[in-house]
């Protein structure tokens, strides 16, 4: 180690800390004050380590990661405006309650609030959303330093992956140099050019010196060189809060005595784990399940639960609302995507609503719920589903099951040879394999695949930025989802929102990930058609739907990518089909037209609305 930089090993003895955690994936934005960090990981095998050099295609890479896999994925960045581009991202990682480190470089102390160049005040830079935030020491190579400085990698991938998980973020500061001293190490490997695999083993001697210099006096190998066999300096074993006694006897005791009780299973951290305990649960009580497609437990076998087709379009009537009303909610996770759903909260108001959740914000801005239980929606689900009496009435089951028949009977009947963007999800649905995962962007490709997208028993995980619901970083986040996932990602994205993060296409060519998009090009913000600001134009075409002209062929070209343009349902099916079977990168653009897809969708909502006049169900209530 004598004659090494101290930033060398102090980065990589960080470095190799979150190996041991479990971090598996780095994205390196270029910059310079971060070189210590980079070089750290680029060198190490167990990483997969990818340059990107848009700062928030990173952040947002990096958060598909986190979505995906349950484990933070690093973002390094340089000084100056390089972090403040994460911002999005990051609180996006904190509403959406997804694991996520950020670390980035700063000049020395001495430089800080002087004309020192891109120098400022990056100190707790993205305000409240981080779980924690840590400005790290300077480097100094001591043997009390060093196991501190690992300890602390340890506590920040922990904090990350919570309950709640969310974003660190960490602050480091580093002099010059900041290159290793001497001659590169053989060694030490070399920055990717692109998304690879992680490789077994870790760099050997990580204090120690290219030339092999023994420890100085006073510091430990262990300091330098980490716990043997890989183990983590520190193990923090994560805490999920569990249900007391009294409360689990109230929960149980309700659901008991509700016959007509509903289960509703909101947008969830972990879809993988909870979706399948909620089907168990709904199941076991024999209550309708209304799934939110991002809560797990909406695609994929049902176990015998009564998962609601359609739910979103016929709760818009109030008759079917009055109709349907329960004697029990039990609300698991955040807040459904339905406009409609919520109403049906606030109309029953005086019916007991339970929310169940364990993540940082409050669930309940309907102010509706008479129950907050702040505990594990996986584990509290699952041993309920063991205990709870089979309860659901039997009228009230067919009472769900003839409100979703005759909507779909509806959809069914509509013609499937116009290109209405609810037809696109539907389409996408279908002909997507089992186990493929599906990234839905936020306005209306996920109210559609809400309303219009079916359950099926074929397998889909699909995702959604849906913490803050921005428009931004979707198509880096498909990226990310595809790096770590097996099968094929597709994103649907908007025009819009996917004209925002072209940079995101370049992580896509770069490693050939098995990520298409699929965009509806309706020329605009077709969303702002549902609000009362489209009766004032000029403004409202001008500053709302900002409509573009742009030929997304021309992306395509300068990604590398395969392009198709969809012109019919059946043209979107089959281009899908083969486009996805190819297991490359692909943009597939479906055009469709803003102002009669909101008439139509207009349309049929209104004859919903009348096919569930007069529900009654089988027997009646």
């Amino acid at each position: 180690m004598n004659g090494e930089n101290p930033n060398t090993v102090w980065a990589r003895a960080f470095l190799d800390e979150l190996a041991r955690s479990g971090v598996q994936v780095v994205c390196v934005a270029p910059g310079s004050r971060s070189t210590p960090l980079v070089l750290a990981a680029a060198g190490d095998a167990r990483f997969r380590t990818l340059p990107l050099v848009d700062e928030r295609s990173a952040g947002f890479f990096a958060l598909g990661v986190g979505k995906a896999s349950g484990r933070p994925a690093v973002v390094i960045t340089t000084s100056g405006t390089a972090g403040g581009n994460l911002y999005p991202a990051v609180m996006e990682a904190s509403q959406g309650e997804v694991p996520l480190l950020i670390l980035t470089a700063d000049r020395p102390h001495r430089l800080r609030d002087t004309d020192g160049n891109q120098a400022v005040d990056q100190l707790r830079l993205f305000g409240s959303f981080p779980r924690a935030f840590f400005e790290v020491a300077p480097a100094r190579v001591g043997d009390a330093e060093l196991k501190h400085l690992r300890g602390l990698a340890c506590r920040a991938t922990a904090i990350a992956q919570g309950p709640p998980p969310g974003p660190v973020h960490l602050n480091f500061p580093f002099e010059k140099p900041l290159e290793p001293l001497g001659a590169p190490s053989s060694e030490a490997g070399e920055a990717e050019t692109g998304p690879t695999r992680p490789q077994e083993g870790r760099p050997p001697g990580i204090g120690r010196s290219p030339g092999g210099s023994h420890s100085p006096a006073g510091i430990t190998s262990l300091a330098l060189d980490g716990r043997e066999g890989g183990e983590p300096w520190l193990r923090v074993a994560r805490s999920h809060h569990r249900v007391l006694p009294d409360d689990g006897a109230r929960l149980l005791g309700s659901i008991s005595g509700s016959p007509r009780g509903l289960i509703v299973a909101g947008p969830v951290p972990d879809p993988l784990e909870t979706g399948p305990a909620l089907l168990g649960l709904a199941a076991a009580t024999g209550f309708p399940l209304l799934a939110d497609p991002l809560s797990g437990a909406r695609f994929g076998p049902s176990h015998g639960a009564q998962v609601v087709a359609g739910y979103d379009l016929f709760l818009r009537s109030p008759e079917a609302r009055a109709r349907l009303r329960p004697d029990l909610i039990l609300r698991v996770g955040a807040s459904p995507t339905s406009a409609s759903l919520l109403e049906f909260f606030t109309g029953h108001e005086s019916v007991p609503q339970v929310v169940l959740d364990q993540g940082h914000r409050w669930k309940d801005h309907t102010a509706s719920a008479r129950l907050y239980l702040h505990a594990s929606p996986t584990e509290t689900v699952s041993e309920l589903a063991l205990e709870v009496p089979r309860v659901g009435d039997p009228r009230w089951r067919a009472l769900w099951e003839e409100a979703e028949r005759r909507t779909l009977e509806v959809l069914d009947a509509q013609s499937r040879e116009e290109v209405l963007e609810p037809w696109i999800l539907e389409a996408v649905v279908d002909v997507l394999p089992e186990g493929a995962n599906l990234l839905v962007a936020n306005s209306m490709p996920i109210r559609d695949l809400d309303a219009f997208g079916r359950p099926r028993p074929e397998s889909l995980n699909v995702f959604g930025n849906r913490g803050a619901s921005g428009i931004d970083g979707l198509v880096s986040t498909a990226a990310g989802i595809s790096a770590v996932t097996v099968g094929p990602t597709v994103g649907v994205l908007g025009d819009l929102a996917f004209f925002h993060d072209m940079n995101g296409l370049m992580a896509a060519m770069q490693g050939a990930l098995p990520v298409g998009f699929v965009v509806v090009n309706n020329d605009g913000g077709g969303i702002f058609h549902t609000l009362p600001v489209r009766a004032f134009d000029p403004a409202f075409t001008r500053f709302f739907a900002t409509p573009h002209g742009l030929d997304f062929r021309h992306a395509a070209d300068l990604y590398q990518l395969p392009f198709q343009r969809a012109e019919s349902l059946g043209g979107l099916r089959g281009a899908l089909l083969e486009l996805v079977s190819s297991g490359a990168p692909f943009l597939l653009e479906v055009p469709t037209r803003r102002e009669e897809g909101h008439a139509r969708r207009g349309e049929i909502l209104a004859e919903v609305r009348r096919a569930v006049e007069g529900l009654e169900g089988t027997g009646g209530l």
